[in-house]
Parts: structure tokens; sequence; C-alpha cells
């Protein structure tokens, strides 16, 4: 088999011109990047979707495949090796965890010889040649000979197939298709339900299908989707079939039976079962085209309210001509995602220009904006779905959302808030209508106290936000009864609140009490923050609770000459003396890394951990090889060093140095070294799951020269890469950030002006550039101890 790793449009964005305002950026973008570890397969990577979709679009159009490697899955449908089972509808981008969707969708057969279309593994394809792929526009060459082209707008997908001569014409539709999740199993999708109805002649098939469990919801959190899939022309025959349900754990074999039906035997179409039953048939139809169609288009609408909306969305596009949407799509993203940012080089740097816009592309593929499409409530705000997770978009995200695309930032907010009025708490995963999957703290808090800090409003209700972040800090959430974790919900809220409330820390009683304790100390400060304007009265309670991580501080602990690090307590207080790079407490990070999750109150952890040359010497070894001593077990790119570059507790460390004075230049260092040593401009480009954009951010951020402070109005300076940038902030300004005296080997700050005037602090208030402004940077080969202001405020300090 070819290694099917495509550098997609790589080699034309390697060639092209440097781009300008008006030019088409989308040649930067190579939509593999992150789809492939290592060793070239799926395994290790960072789990990205390839196919074709709009800005936050509902539809995301690609190919499923098989996973070669049976330790690894293929979480957003895609692997490069495996073998394609199906084009579905439905996919995440960058998730870690048990696979979600692959629904809805078709796949072209030129025989049915040795075929039992119950059993995706007697037709599965191998792939010939590698995959395409460019901002709207997916490619693959299968080995039965088809050619199959996708497109897509918000809530409809476009399928063209070319069949090779002297072949049969196939399309098959299995309703009960999906994702399964080999090495999760536990949490693998199930099928549950679902109706086909063909009509005008087979050239149009609907009906709907329920499926459940998948990524960060329990097995029995249902999912209904509604579909209408027209053909340009008619088949020449066409069949229902139908089948025995099958659990996960049972999947179907060759000799599953099938029953067959057509248009006389089955009038109304056919059900799985009752409405309402988890175990209903499986269904499906097949469809046999002329001879003389060599090649053959469908247009597929989705709905989650009804298959008369799943029609309607047809008409997103108008045209049968593929291109004619590939070219609306790419417009699409260049005026809402491309345009925003634009960059002047002198000197081009077009590997740089591609990790930069690939990034970007995959920071607007979730969540899913699913406005007018809440099968649950009906409501009049904003409605999102596919959260995943705010664990790991709230640190740099949903920062630049607010910043860049402030509409987008504030309606993501005003839907987070909308769910906790109809569930009861907001979400800090979220996926198929359903809250899941805490990994930590109440981060929605979090998201909320950066707008609330930063002045947004936009027809935010705050009275209302206040009584959702009041509810995470309040109100213990009902068990979810979650196998994995008997002792927590998992699945909204705190479940460590009961500790917290009561004994100031989260106990071990409760799983990561470690990584809990700070992360809800860092939501109390948000929530605090909050409150300051909302309920004056409340706010000293929780700002004195943001205190709390004081509370697991252990001066005992100690490695490799420095002392002091959070660690564990009994619920009697017994402190537990652990190595801080035992991760028994805490969730996907060591000790040494959670010690640093404190922005709120720098000032505190500078003297908890003996002052700023101590402190500067214990942030040294963060980034000194082969000192970490256990596997992580998440992030492909995280080496050896106590710093994970691989995974989001890391996200902030490098740029804590802008705490201490003079020591900014080693933010900017650490910062080239990240980027450079674990972004390729290659599939293999990502070091950790880009977890729906949080990874791409984070990057992002850096080579802008910028790192937001989350639930304060602060950016962390760093060093632009490139000489002359211009981004969209505001909704109507511009921010331009200048860079004199760049080079490869020339990057540290030498002086700054902001608007203006001289600069000697290493951080920017969210008020110096919400209306735009002017950053001018004059950068040099040595580092300088510019920063010679005050440092970035510590406003949970007490």
């Amino acid at each position: 088999m070819l290694p099917l790793v495509v550098l997609g449009i790589l080699t034309e964005a390697l060639t092209a011109a440097s781009p300008t305002q008006r030019e088409d950026r989308s040649v930067y973008v190579n939509p593999f990047i992150g789809t492939e570890g290592p060793d070239g397969t799926g395994a290790n990577s960072g789990d990205t979707f390839p196919g074709v979709s709009v800005p936050f679009g509902v539809v995301k159009l690609g190919p499923d495949t098989t996973e070669m490697n049976p330790s690894t899955n293929a979480f957003a449908g895609y692997t490069p090796d495996g073998n394609v089972t199906a084009f579905t509808c439905f996919h995440e981008c960058g998730i870690g965890g048990a696979s979600k969707y692959g629904v809805v969708g078709h796949m072209p057969l030129t025989t049915l010889s040795g075929v039992n279309v119950l059993d995706n593994a007697t037709y599965q394809q191998p792939r010939i040649a590698m995959d395409r792929a460019s901002v709207g526009y997916y490619r693959s060459d299968l080995a039965n000979g088809v050619k199959v082209e996708l497109a897509a707008s918000d809530h409809a997908g476009f399928v063209q197939y070319s069949y090779p001569k002297n072949t049969d014409r196939f399309v098959l539709l299995d309703v009960s298709h999906n994702l399964p999740s080999l090495a999760e199993f536990g949490k693998s999708q199930s099928y549950s339900n679902g109706q086909i109805e063909v009509k005008k002649k087979g050239q149009r098939v609907q009906g709907w299908g329920v499926w459940r469990g998948g990524w960060g919801v329990l097995p029995g959190s249902d999912y209904k989707i509604y579909f209408c899939n027209d053909f340009d022309s008619a088949p020449l025959t066409w069949q229902y079939f139908s089948g025995p349900w099958n659990a996960p754990d049972n999947p179907p074999s060759p000799s599953t039976p099938v029953t067959w039906g057509n248009a006389s035997t089955n009038p109304n179409g056919v059900q799985g079962g009752p409405d309402g039953d988890d175990s209903g048939d499986r269904v499906g139809a097949l469809f046999r085209f002329p001879a003389t169609t060599t090649v053959l288009k469908s247009k597929i609408g989705v709905s989650f309210i009804s298959v008369e909306k799943a029609c309607a969305f047809q008409s997103e596009i108008p045209s049968w001509t593929l291109n004619q949407t590939v070219q609306s799509t790419k417009k699409l993203w260049d005026d809402e995602v491309f345009s925003k940012i634009s960059i002047k080089q002198s000197t081009k740097n077009d590997t740089r220009l591609t990790l930069f816009y690939s990034a970007l592309y995959r920071m607007h593929q979730m969540p899913s904006d699913r406005t007018g499409e809440n099968p649950d409530w009906k409501s009049t705000e904003p409605y999102y779905d596919d959260y995943y997770t705010l664990w790991d978009t709230f640190r740099c995200l949903n920062s630049f959302y607010l910043l860049v695309q402030p509409q987008r930032g504030i309606d993501m907010i005003r839907s987070l808030i909308d769910i906790w009025r109809h569930v009861g708490f907001m979400p800090d995963g979220r996926s198929g209508n359903h809250n899941g999957k805490v990994q930590g703290g109440s981060n929605a808090d979090n998201v909320l106290a950066d707008a609330y800090v930063k002045g947004y409003t936009g027809g935010i209700n705050w009275n209302d936000g206040y009584k959702a972040v009041w509810t995470d800090a309040e109100v213990v959430p009902p068990p979810n009864n979650d196998p994995e974790d008997l002792g927590c919900t998992d699945n909204q809220g705190r479940c460590g609140l009961p500790d917290w409330i009561n004994l100031g820390y989260v106990s071990t009683t409760f799983s990561s009490s470690i990584s809990r304790t700070v992360e809800y100390s860092l939501n109390d400060f948000a929530v605090s923050q909050i409150a300051k304007g909302i309920a004056p009265d409340d706010y000293q309670k929780f700002f004195n609770r943001s205190g709390n991580w004081k509370n697991l501080w252990n001066p005992e602990i100690n490695q490799y000459n420095t002392s002091g690090f959070l660690g564990p307590r009994y619920p009697n207080g017994t402190v537990i003396t652990i190595g801080p790079q035992d991760t028994s407490y805490t969730t996907e990070g060591l000790p040494w890394e959670y010690t640093w999750t404190i922005p709120f109150d720098m000032q505190g952890l500078i003297e908890k951990m003996g002052g700023v040359e101590a402190t500067e010497k214990r942030l040294d070894l963060m980034f000194v090889p082969k000192l970490r001593t256990v596997d992580l077990g998440v992030g492909v790119g995280s080496g050896t060093t106590l710093f994970n570059p691989g995974n989001e507790p890391s996200f902030g460390t490098p740029f804590l140095y802008n705490y201490l004075p003079g020591r900014q230049y080693k933010a900017v260092n650490q910062s080239r070294v990240n980027i450079d040593e674990n972004y390729f401009a290659g599939s293999n480009g990502l070091p950790g799951n880009s977890d729906a954009g949080a990874m791409d951010s984070w990057m992002l951020w850096q080579m802008l020269g910028l790192y937001p402070v989350v639930t304060q109005p602060v950016y962390l300076i760093l060093s632009p890469w490139f000489e002359d940038i211009s981004v969209s902030v505001g909704g109507s300004y511009t921010l331009r950030i200048k860079a004199h005296g760049l080079s490869n080997n020339s990057f540290f700050v030498q002086s700054l002006k902001v608007n203006g005037k001289a600069w000697n602090k290493s951080w920017l208030e969210h008020s110096d550039i919400a209306k735009g402004g002017l950053l001018e940077f004059v950068l040099g080969p040595e580092p300088k101890s510019w920063d010679t202001g005050t440092v970035p405020p510590s406003p949970g300090h007490q």
C-alpha cells in the first residue's frame, strides 16, 4: 500500500507569492497537518480532520478509514494508511478521546461480488494515490477505480463520483455507519435506530439515524440526525436492506443475514424499530446507476430538527458544478477567517506562512455553530455544540476569538449561558447535544470572566452569566455514574466541590486532586471577577477561595535542588509527600507543570518559591532535556523536558519569565525553540492533539508576538515572527505589529513602542489594542533586558 500521507496543496504553497491584503491566502493551508504521527500512521497524530467544511460548519465531510494499528483510534475519522469505509458528513477535529460521529454518508462500489452490505470489511477500499485536499476541496482515489471529490456548505455536503469504464456503478448508504473506538472500547459509539425512505424514483433518499456514546458522554446519550440526499440522475434500480443490530463488541461479519426490500414491499420505507428503540435493526439502501453514468453527483442536507429542514438545506449548494461550491467555500474562508490577519514579508518564508494560515484554519473548525438546529429547546440565543474541551481551549483559543472574531466569541458565551439555562450547568466538554467530560475545573467560568473583564457585552446577559458561574462554584452536580470514575461527576460542574467548600482543597477522595485544586482556584478567581460588578457582596468569598491552592503547598516535596510543590492531602488534612513527577493526582500533567498554573497570583507563587532568582532557576529547569523520568502518555512532542509542548497544562509556562524583571528574552527564546522543534508544515506537524484548535492557537499567538493571560485584560509580550502583521480586532479596527531587524537569528526584543510611546513593560492591557493600534518592535540577535518596567499584575494576590 502507498503511504497515504499527502502534502495536498503544500507544494503549491511553497512556491506561491507572499500574500497581500487581496491575495488568496488559502494556498497556504495544508489540511493534512496533524493527520500523521512520527511513524507515518495515524498513531500519535494531532487527530485533525482534513476534509471539507466552512468555518464552524455543521457539516464536516470527509472519509472514514480503518485503523491499521488497533492500539490507536481514527478519532477524526481519518488515518493516512487505512482503508476507506465511507464518506460521511459529521466529524470532529483534533479530539484525543474516543471517536465521535462518522455518520450520514455514502460508499461507492463497482461490484457486489463478495460484498455484504452490513459488513464494511467486505467492501472497504484502499487508496491507490495520495489523498488531495485544499480549502473547500477533497479527493480520494479508491482501488476500485472510483474517484471521489467532496465539497461542503454549512448544512450540506456535495459528493462527486467518477466511475471507471466497464464496471458497475453502485452507491451504498448504510444508516448505521459510525466511527468505532477500538482503543477506547468502553466509550465506543453504537448505532441505536434509524429510518430510510427512497422517493422520486430513487433520485431522493431521506430518513434519520440515532447513535449513542462516543467521546465525552456516557453510553445512552443519544443524538439524532435527519438527512436528505438527492442524486443528479435517477438510478437504474435500488433496494432497501436491513439486518440485525450489533453491539460495538459484536461487529458484523460476511455471514450477517441481510433482508432486502423495495418500493412495493416497503412503500413507507424501512425503520429499524419503534421510536425510542435502542437496538433497532440496521437499515440502508443500495443504488445501481446506468452504465452511461460516468460522473454521478450527490447533495446531502442534514438537520437535527427534521427531514424537511435537511432537504431545504440542500439549497445552500445551488449549483451541480463541483468547482462552484469549492470556490464559494474558499471565498467564505477568506472573508471570514484568513482576511482577518494580513502578513507582509520582504524576504519570503513560505513554511511559516503555511504553519500560520493552516493553524488559523484549524482554529475555526470547532465548536460547531448549530444555531437554529437545537433539538432540545427553542431559544433566540446562539447555539454551539462540540466543545472539545474548554479545558483545552480556555487558555488561549477563546481569547483569540474575543479579540479577532468578537461576534463569534460573544455568541459562544451566549450559547454557554443558554445551555446552563436549560441543562443546569454550562459544559466543559459537549458533543452530540450532551454535556460531557470535565477533565478538571469548570472552565466555562474562565471563558466568561475573560470576556467580562475585557468589557464585552454584545447581547450577553451578564446577570445570567454570573448565575451560571455561581452554579459551578456552589452547586454539587448530580452523579453521572461514569464507570471510569464512579467517585466523580465528570460531565459537568465540579465533582470535588464538597471538599473545596468544606476543606479548602480537593482531597484524595476525588481523582486528580492536585490539578482540580489549582484549577478550582483559577475558576473561583474568574467567578470573583464577574461578582465584582454583578454581585459585589459575593466577591470576597470567591476571591478568598481562589487562594486555596496554597493549602496544597508542600515544602517537603523536592527534586533537582528545588523544594516546594503542590501535593495531595487526605480528607483529614494529612499531607502526603510524593515525588513531583508522580501523576497519580493530576490530569495529563506533572506536579512540576501544575505548580506553575496560577497566572492570577504569580506574585504569591514567586514568594512561595523563594523569590525572583529562585523562581528563575526553577523555571529554567523546566526546559532542560532528560529531566522528565515518566511517560506522560500525552503529546507526541513531549520530549524529555519537564515542560510538555504537546499538552495544555504547559501552555503558559515558557512565558512566565515575563513576571521576572529583565527576563523577557528567556520567554522569547523558549518560544522560538518550541515552535522550531515541534511545529512542521507536513502531515506530522503538531506536537500533540490539535484539541479543537487549542494547540494551533498556542503557536499562532506566539507567532504574533503576544500571549493572553486568561481572566485578565492582559497580554504578555513575546516577539513577532513576521515583519509586518495587520490583525483585525474588535470587528472594525486594525492592530499592526511591525518587527524591524527580524531575521532567523535576530528575534530578541531590543526596544518596543506601543502606539508611538516607548515601552518598557513586558505586557499590554487589553485597552491598549482593543481598538487597534501599533506595536513597533526593534529586534536583534542578542538578548537584552529591555523590560525594566512593572511586571504583569497578580490581581489574585492575597
